[in-house]
């Protein structure tokens, strides 16, 4: 129920269909409409609207769903058998390891702009915002709204390569030029710099971080020596774009391509019924989600999409290739590393006993590299480290999860099934 779920649900109801959405949170919107969720309410009063509904696993269009708080003890199983299916499961934050990134008071960019949003609680009184991509600018926004005091806006890319991408090109995209202007606006008013060519390279501190440690950087994104600057800080909110949460989309047999699901163009995955829509697709924003949820949408209830419907899918999608451009990683940010730095959070593995394991010709390919080093194998199955992980050590990211969510013994065991 995020922008490319309700557009996808909006749209096969348009076209004839009975819909159901599922969505893990408690109310719709995602992160994007966080706080607005009653602006879909008469959309969804025309649903199968399941709250806390959490999608374990998926074998083609078959899904498995429990229902009931994430941590509630009496969740209701489910399988439901769809006509079609449409995946719009979304992305998650990318935060590069650097040292101390493992401190209390360093938050993902996108959870302190859900803390903003959804409980007006800001992450510190002195925070620093770094990365790279435009979701810096919203967070930094959501911050000011609460209260927070922003030192400052850091994009690692050099300011030449943030203007190539937003060039004259984005001229026929209005809407998110004005976004910007307005972003720009909000930071000059509270007397927020926004610096380009400059990253967190590291995080002190002893009980939570009381340092950021920030350099100038090229544009590979090597350090440039000498430059380092010390900010006192009371949190740190680091984000480096966006990864796709494809779990659900490998468990169907759906094929991806660059990590992201390969569709047609109506959408279609390459599993018979299965649809896929919005960053599963490309990371491309909320406008972009939505349009490709409209498309989708239309195309699983069976109808062909209009041209109108596809013009306006692939006029997003172009932006989004242009903020790809303004916007990219850096090849050179291993070299912020040092040896004990914690790359996988949850187990504690360091960037020693990665370089370690890649070395060992006695353990070659990512499943021995993950079981000899524990890296991925955590609480957050290595949806934090996975794809730093990957680039550090060569190799791709590993989606293939048959459980994709947590699911108890006792809920897996349990042969009652509640009536959809």
């Amino acid at each position: 129920a995020g922008p490319a779920g309700l557009a996808a649900a909006e749209h096969a109801l348009a076209a004839g269909a009975e819909v159901t959405v599922l969505d893990q949170a408690d109310a719709p919107g995602g992160q994007y409409h966080r706080g607005a969720s009653q602006r879909f309410d008469a959309l969804l009063s025309r649903c199968a609207w399941w709250p806390e509904a959490t999608v374990w696993a998926v074998e083609g269009k078959r899904v498995h769903v429990l229902r009931g708080p994430a941590d509630g003890t009496d969740r209701r199983r489910h399988t439901l058998e769809p006509d079609a299916l449409i995946l719009a499961t979304g992305a998650h934050d990318r935060v590069l390891p650097f040292p101390g990134w493992q401190l209390p008071g360093v938050f993902t960019a996108g959870a302190a702009q859900a803390l903003a949003k959804g409980e007006r609680v800001a992450a510190g009184r002195r925070v620093l915002v770094a990365g790279a991509g435009p979701f810096l600018l919203p967070v930094a926004e959501s911050l000011l709204d609460v209260g927070a005091g922003v030192l400052a806006v850091l994009e690692a890319n050099p300011a030449r390569t943030v203007l190539s991408g937003w060039s004259w090109r984005a001229a026929g995209h209005a809407g998110k030029m004005n976004e910007l202007v307005r972003y720009a606006a909000k930071l000059a008013r509270h007397r927020v710099p926004y610096r380009t060519g400059r990253a967190v390279v590291e995080a002190r501190g002893d009980d939570r971080v009381r340092e950021a440690v920030t350099a100038r950087v090229r544009s590979d994104w090597s350090v440039v020596p000498g430059t380092e600057r010390t900010h006192e800080v009371d949190a740190l909110c680091v984000g480096h774009g966006f990864v796709p949460q494809p779990e659900l989309a490998v468990a169907a047999g759906c094929v991806l391509d660059g990590g992201f699901v390969r569709v047609g163009d109506d959408q279609r995955t390459s599993v018979e019924g299965v649809f896929a829509a919005g960053e599963l697709t490309g990371i491309g924003g909320a406008a972009a989600a939505a349009a490709e949820g409209a498309v989708a949408g239309w195309a699983a209830a069976g109808r062909t999409p209009g041209r109108a419907l596809l013009q306006q899918r692939d006029h997003t999608r172009a932006f989004a290739r242009l903020l790809a451009a303004a916007h990219p990683i850096g090849a050179a940010w291993p070299g912020w590393l040092r040896d004990d730095t914690v790359v996988c959070r949850c187990e504690e593995t360091s960037y020693r006993d990665l370089k370690s394991a890649v070395a060992d010709p006695a353990a070659p390919g990512p499943h021995a590299l993950k079981l000899g080093t524990r890296a991925g194998l955590g609480p957050c199955q290595g949806r934090m480290c996975g794809a730093a992980v990957a680039d550090l050590c060569g190799g791709a990211e590993r989606h293939h999860r048959p459980i994709a969510q947590p699911i108890r013994l006792g809920e897996l065991a349990d042969p009652k099934e509640t009536p959809a």
